[in-house]
């Protein structure tokens, strides 16, 4: 009985992360027609702005979408390792959003920093036990 549970509520959430991933990849279609517009359309150089919201945008749904299917790929688990990745790439994708403000910037770098060093963490921990196994 509870086998059956576990496999209805695992199919009922494929189900749903693939009506999501559809509906994700529909936006960014619309995302994709805007930034075509502003840029060939409109042709506004004041537009570089939305533009690079758009694509910045984009990219972001991008990366859901490979968190989304490496979630259905590794049997509904991301590894801490992918979090901290994706965090960093957002970070990054913020300092070039916000690049004039000095306060924020040193703010944003230094959390990059801490999340490099977790990764760095992470890869050292997983050095020790793949030693600890082979022993």
């Amino acid at each position: 009985m509870e086998e059956k549970l576990m496999r209805l509520l695992s199919l009922t959430m494929n189900v749903f992360l693939s009506i999501l991933a559809m509906l994700i990849v529909i936006y960014m279609g619309f995302d994709l027609v805007n930034i075509f517009k502003l840029i060939f359309i409109h042709g506004d150089v004041g537009a570089i702005d939305s533009i690079a919201d758009y694509i910045l945008g984009f990219f972001m749904l991008f990366e859901f979408i490979i968190m989304t299917l490496q979630y259905v790929d590794d049997a509904h688990n991301i590894p801490i390792k992918y979090l901290v990745l994706i965090s960093i790439t957002a970070i990054l994708r913020q300092l070039l959003v916000v690049h004039n403000n000095g306060g924020q910037t040193l703010l944003l770098t230094i959390a990059i920093l801490i999340l490099t060093l977790t990764l760095y963490l992470l890869e050292l921990i997983k050095a020790k036990e793949k030693i600890r196994k082979n022993k």
